[in-house]
């Protein structure tokens, strides 16, 4: 039986003979059901005319994306320590070369996730490699494919000696960001997929509730974001995409993003 995929937002579902009515991840208010209806695809359907592409970042990151984008678009990120490595975000996508790919940087031996639109394929890339998943218990009832893998988590967990995963809410309750003290040469890195995204001016970032719906979120929820994201010692902001990086001052980037973000919302200009 396949493990049908979501078309739209290109999330697996559990394995069954027909796919399901409806994509919950798509028809809750912050995605959407694609114009053309609910629509379902497998892993080799996507294959057909589709491959993953992994590529460095930076020295110990690759991003791992599929080529052409596909429903959401999100490119993954492998971090490499000495302890093993760990997939941030996932992909609809897990073909030979990609697999052969991984292989070669070291496998995977953990996924953390920034928010269930990004939960993609992630049982099959931990299939894949023997791999944990750990995702924040606040969103557990978004978990579309179960598995023996899944390890639920409150606050914060430590996928691998030295990197943090840590839930800061907004975009969903349980929407996280991983810590990477290693990264930006030691200055730390904060991998945010669109928990906190890096937006077309890179010197900031942005908060929302539903990013393609256009629904923002309070002022309290995203002066706490800011304020769990401080905990953390980072230069560079990883967002979600191919090329959404900030790549000096993030912590500043997330703090003044914040302030002009409540400032708006009570009517200030610059």
């Amino acid at each position: 039986m396949p493990a049908w995929l979501c078309v739209t937002c290109g999330v697996q579902q559990r394995d069954s003979a027909e796919p399901p009515e409806v994509c919950p991840i798509c028809a809750d208010e912050r995605q959407y059901v694609g114009w053309g209806g609910q629509r379902w695809t497998t892993m080799a359907e996507i294959a057909a005319d589709h491959a993953l592409e992994v590529r460095e970042e930076e020295p110990g990151l690759f991003g791992v994306g599929m080529q052409p984008a596909y429903a959401i678009g999100q490119r993954a990120l492998l971090v490499c320590t000495p302890h093993g490595n760990v997939l941030w975000d996932c992909t609809s996508l897990l073909d030979d070369a990609g697999l052969a790919r991984i292989g070669e940087l070291g496998g995977i031996a953990a996924i953390c996730i920034s928010h269930p639109h990004f939960y993609a394929a992630s049982v099959e890339f931990a299939d894949a490699f023997d791999a944990r998943i750990l995702l924040p218990r606040a969103d557990q009832e978004w978990i579309q494919r179960p598995s023996p893998r899944i390890e639920l988590f409150e606050d914060e967990a430590e996928p691998l000696p030295g990197l943090t995963v840590a839930r800061i809410g907004g975009h969903f309750d349980g929407a996280a960001v991983l810590h990477w003290p290693a990264g930006s040469d030691g200055r730390g890195a904060l991998l945010t997929g669109d928990t906190i995204t890096v937006v077309q001016d890179r010197d900031w970032v942005g908060f929302m509730w539903s990013y393609p719906n256009y629904i923002p979120l309070d002022e309290a929820t995203v002066l706490e974001i800011a304020r769990r994201a401080e905990r953390f010692t980072f230069d560079r902001v990883y967002g979600g995409w191919w090329g959404r990086v900030v790549v000096q001052d993030g912590a500043a980037a997330v703090r003044r993003s914040a302030d002009r973000y409540v400032a708006r919302l009570h009517g200030e200009r610059p």
